[in-house]
């Protein structure tokens, strides 16, 4: 079985601490829902889940690697510039070199060119800032 990513189980966690308080009116607190989501995988406690989801077939970025997408919407190839661990949890900064220029301007009768651009990602390829649609500004994964 495909564990989730960390980010993912423990915002299961959150939401299942929300809906037993919620449900119960009473206080769960993170790390009682962090060990009940390791039981509902089958593992022993939250640690052991931890360290399988850690280590579930999942690679980091890393410069030097192909990457296509995304970007505001314009598809896109390039090549990673620039890749490093953020302060906050789970998120990395990434600088893609695009292979050719990208419009970023919807509008017709005005344009925009980026060929290179800096985001702040999740461990699965996906910038943090949305768009005022809800889209993300970078969805990018390894090129074939």
């Amino acid at each position: 079985m495909t564990l989730p990513t960390l980010i993912d189980l423990k915002a299961q966690a959150k939401r299942l601490r929300l809906a037993i308080t919620k449900s119960n009116d009473t206080a769960v607190s993170h790390s009682k829902s962090l060990e009940l989501i390791a039981k509902q995988y089958g593992y022993r406690d939250w640690n052991t889940l931890h360290a399988a989801a850690q280590n579930n077939g999942f690679r980091l970025f890393t410069v030097g690697d192909r990457v296509n997408g995304q970007y505001l919407g314009q598809a896109f190839e390039g090549e990673i510039l620039g890749f490093s661990k953020t302060g906050k949890s789970g998120t990395y900064q990434v600088t893609i070199q695009f292979d050719a220029p990208v419009d970023v301007v919807t509008f017709d009768s005005f344009s925009s060119y980026r060929r290179r651009v800096t985001c702040t990602i999740r461990e699965n390829g996906v910038a943090i800032n949305r768009t005022s649609d809800g889209r993300p500004h970078l969805i990018m994964d390894y090129a074939a």
